[in-house]
């Protein structure tokens, strides 16, 4: 009788790990996070840097999400030599290697990414691009091809639509679940900074499946590698959608 009965209860355990395992396994796992910054709220705070002394209400990052990176998760400065690595974290972007790209890469990099004009894209392939697989050509590409991507969507459209007006949570989740799937809102965290007498949103930062870490991802649809990823917190509730000046 006690046999059976520790049969019956090895049997319910495993049925129980098992089931939770395909739960896991249907959520995914966030193996990189595409950070898209609002550059306005960014510059409020950054008004030296060169990108944003030069940002004007007509230019693409005025109204556009900006490539801030695409980080694979929990690795960084791979193969990077210690003296690269340490000029990177001082912040002396302009000493780090030429990022050599071809020229149509190069233009839309510089439009998607205003940061290059302070060496964002330097700094950006050392840390994380380096521990990817992808050439810098390719590891960029995939870059731009996201942030167009979420540049092409709802959420974009949302922000765009009330620049100067608080946007809650939910209507941001909602814009992705839109574009991009149901439970892709669960799969975003939102930052926001104070400016001033107001608390900005600052930036989002989207989990990606494994997927997002090979060059075929310039083709990939965004929605497919977000569903990929694990559920994250939204972080900030609310906040105000700047505008491009100070």
């Amino acid at each position: 009788m006690i046999s059976i009965q520790l049969r019956s209860l090895t049997f319910a355990v495993s049925m129980v790990l098992a089931g939770a395992a395909v739960a896991q396994e249907a959520e995914g796992r966030t193996r990189f996070i595409l950070a898209a910054s609002w550059q306005p709220a960014f510059c409020q705070t950054n008004q030296k840097k060169a990108e944003c002394a030069s940002q004007t209400g007509e230019r693409h990052d005025a109204t556009n999400f900006s490539l801030h990176g695409l980080w694979p998760m929990r690795q960084d400065y791979c193969g990077v030599s210690d003296d690269q690595k340490a000029a990177d974290k001082d912040g002396k972007w302009s000493t780090l290697p030429e990022v050599t790209l071809s020229a149509e890469m190069q233009a839309a990099l510089t439009k998607a990414m205003p940061g290059t004009q302070s060496g964002l894209e330097r700094h950006e392939w050392i840390k994380h691009g380096t521990c990817t697989k992808m050439s810098v050509e390719d590891y960029f590409g995939v870059s731009v091809h996201l942030v167009d991507a979420l540049n092409a969507s709802a959420v974009r459209d949302l922000f765009a639509a009330n620049i100067g007006k608080t946007v809650k949570a939910d209507a941001i989740k909602a814009a992705f679940d839109k574009s991009f799937g149901p439970g892709a809102g669960d799969r975003v965290k939102m930052s926001c900074r104070p400016a001033g007498n107001v608390r900005v949103i600052s930036e989002l930062t989207i989990g990606l499946s494994a997927d997002a870490g090979a060059a075929s991802a310039k083709t990939a649809g965004l929605g497919d590698l977000i569903k990929g990823a694990g559920k994250t917190s939204f972080g900030c509730d609310e906040g105000v959608v700047d505008a491009a000046g100070f």
